[in-house]
């Protein structure tokens, strides 16, 4: 029996090509898992981002407690050695790619992501997350 179907089900997606997508689904999916003060999340964004990785390491933790803070269901993340995505974390990377040049896509995104139509807050700290990548040179794509 191969455990296919159920790799397929449950992750979906393939990762992104996006080198830029990459970091911030690796720190997604360590500070999902480990916490917003996650060291490889630091580490991760400090070797991405040089001297500059203070703004979307903060941005990206501030990201990460509106989430968790507002989130009315629960957000499926795989670990950070998986090759395929959930649902969840497209969704995530799609809203970070859409944030700031299609913010209607990435509010309705957000909304179901969420589990309810309030993601104002959430939405703005998705937006200054992907300025934070934009205005370092790593703009995310999806």
């Amino acid at each position: 029996m191969t455990d296919a179907p159920a790799t397929t089900t449950l992750l979906p997606n393939p990762l992104p090509l996006d080198a830029n997508a990459r970091i911030a689904l690796f720190a997604f999916r360590r500070m999902g898992a480990h916490g917003l003060a996650d060291a490889h999340a630091a580490q991760m964004m400090f070797t991405a981002f040089g001297a500059q990785f203070r703004r979307p390491l903060l941005l990206m933790r501030a990201l990460m407690a509106d989430i968790a803070a507002n989130a009315a269901c629960s957000i499926a993340i795989a670990p950070c050695c998986c090759p395929r995505a959930t649902a969840s974390e497209t969704a995530f990377l799609t809203i970070l790619a859409r944030a700031e040049t299609a913010p209607e896509t990435a509010r309705l995104l957000l909304a179901d992501l969420l589990g309810h139509r309030r993601i104002d807050g959430a939405l703005a700290s998705a937006t200054a997350v992907a300025a934070a990548f934009a205005d370092a040179g790593r703009p995310i794509g999806a």
